[in-house]
C-alpha cells in the first residue's frame, strides 16, 4: 500500500480545520481520518460539508475524509477495535493538534488533555504499521518564565510556568522528545496565533489575542493603558503563515527528529502591537505606564469583564523579555519563497474582522 493516510486530532479546532483543507488541496490522493470528540461530531461532519463546497473541483473529498467519535483523555483514545485496527494499518502520518488552550484552563483538565492525550495518541502512534511522521504541536510557551534567547532545541532548563497550559504543553512535549527514540517526531511550536493574515478571520478569542480585543471592545472614553513599559517582543504569528509552514515541513524528510519555533523572527514590542491595534480600533492608548495590577482592575468595568478571565493571564505576556531563535524554522523556509507577514501588514485585517464579531 503507497496510499497516503494522516489522521489528525483535535478536529474541528481553528488550526486543525486549515491544516486539513491544505493538506487535502495540495494532494488530491491524500486520505484524512479526523479524530473528534463525541460531543462535536456533528459539527465536525458539518465543517468536512462545507469544505466539501469550497473544493469545489474535488468530486470526491467525501470519500477522503473519515470522522472517528473517540476520546484523546481514553485508553485507545476511545476507539472500537476495529477502528483501532484500521487507523493502525492505514495511517501514514499523525498531526496531533488536541490540547486544551486556554491560559485559565483548570489544571486536572489541562493534564488529562495535554498529557494523558498526548501519552494516548503515541500509544497508538506505536501501533501503526505504516508510520512516517508524528507531527506535535506544542507551543513556544513550553519556555515558561525564562528570560533572553530560547533556541529551539532546548526544552528541559529548570523553568517555572506561569500557568497550567504552560506546565502541560511542557510535560507533554516532554513525552513526545522520549517516544522520538522510535518514533518519526517532528515538533512544532507555534507563538501566539491570531487570524487569517488575508481575512482577519479567527474564532479564538483567547490567550494574548484577548488583550488585542479588548482595545476594540472598550468604550472610547475609557482608555486602556499598556502595563508596564511595553519594551518585551510580542510574538504573534496569523494562522495561515503557521499550517503553511507546517506543510512545508512535512515534505522535507530532514525535518524528522527536529523542532521548530514557528514564529514571527522579528516581533514588534508588546507596545508596538498595542498602538497599531489602538489606530486601527479608533483609539489613543496613553502614553503613561501603570503597573499591570491597575489595568486588571479596569477589566472589572462592565463592558470589558467578559474578557476578565483569560486577559488577566496574557498580560503576563507583554513584559516577558523572551525571544524566540527560529533557525530551524529558517534553513527550511529557505527558497520556499514563505515568510512570516509583519504584523503591521495585517493588522488592520485582524480588527476589521473582530470588530464585526463584536458587533453582533
Amino acid at each position: 500500500m503507497s496510499q497516503r493516510n494522516a489522521l489528525v486530532t483535535g478536529y474541528p479546532g481553528f488550526i486543525s480545520r486549515r491544516l486539513v483543507k491544505k493538506l487535502l488541496t495540495a494532494d488530491d490522493d491524500l486520505k484524512v481520518s479526523l479524530l473528534v470528540e463525541a460531543s462535536r461530531e456533528a459539527q465536525a461532519q458539518a465543517e468536512v460539508d462545507k469544505l466539501s463546497e469550497q473544493i469545489t473541483n474535488d468530486l470526491n473529498l467525501p470519500e477522503r475524509v473519515r470522522i472517528f467519535a473517540g476520546d484523546v483523555t481514553s485508553m485507545d483514545v476511545g476507539l472500537s477495535g476495529p477502528e483501532f485496527r484500521t487507523l493502525t494499518t492505514e495511517v501514514t502520518e499523525v498531526y496531533h493538534l488536541a490540547a486544551a488552550h486556554s491560559l485559565s484552563v483548570e489544571r486536572r483538565i489541562a493534564d488529562q488533555v495535554n498529557v494523558q492525550g498526548t501519552a494516548n495518541v503515541l500509544a497508538l502512534a506505536r501501533a501503526m504499521q505504516r508510520l512516517e511522521r508524528f507531527v506535535h504541536f506544542s507551543s513556544a510557551y513550553v519556555s515558561g518564565n525564562r528570560q533572553g534567547v530560547i533556541m529551539e532545541d532546548e526544552l528541559e532548563e529548570g523553568q517555572g510556568f506561569r500557568s497550567a497550559y504552560e506546565a502541560t504543553k511542557y510535560q507533554a512535549e516532554v513525552l513526545v522528545r522520549r517516544a522520538a527514540e522510535r518514533l518519526p517526531v517532528t515538533i512544532v511550536r507555534p507563538a501566539g496565533v491570531l487570524g487569517d493574515s488575508r481575512t482577519g478571520e479567527t474564532d479564538r478569542y483567547d490567550s494574548v489575542y484577548a488583550m488585542l480585543a479588548l482595545l476594540v471592545a472598550s468604550p472610547v472614553a475609557i482608555p486602556l493603558p499598556l502595563p508596564g513599559d511595553g519594551h518585551a517582543p510580542l510574538n504573534l504569528v496569523p494562522v495561515d503563515f503557521v499550517v503553511d509552514a507546517i506543510h512545508v515541513l512535512v515534505n522535507r524528510p530532514e525535518t524528522i527528529g527536529k523542532t521548530f519555533h514557528v514564529v514571527d523572527p522579528n516581533p514588534l514590542s508588546a507596545r508596538r502591537v498595542y498602538e497599531a491595534i489602538a489606530k486601527k480600533s479608533g483609539k489613543t492608548p496613553p502614553k503613561y505606564k501603570v503597573p499591570p495590577n491597575l489595568t486588571k482592575a479596569l477589566l472589572r468595568i462592565p463592558a470589558l469583564e467578559r474578557f476578565a478571565p483569560v486577559s488577566h493571564q496574557a498580560l503576563d505576556y507583554l513584559n516577558h523579555m523572551a525571544f524566540y531563535n527560529s533557525r530551524n524554522l529558517f534553513e527550511a523556509l529557505q527558497g520556499t519563497g514563505l515568510s512570516c507577514p509583519t504584523f503591521e501588514s495585517y493588522v488592520e485585517q485582524l480588527m476589521s474582522y473582530a470588530k464585526n464579531e463584536f458587533e453582533r
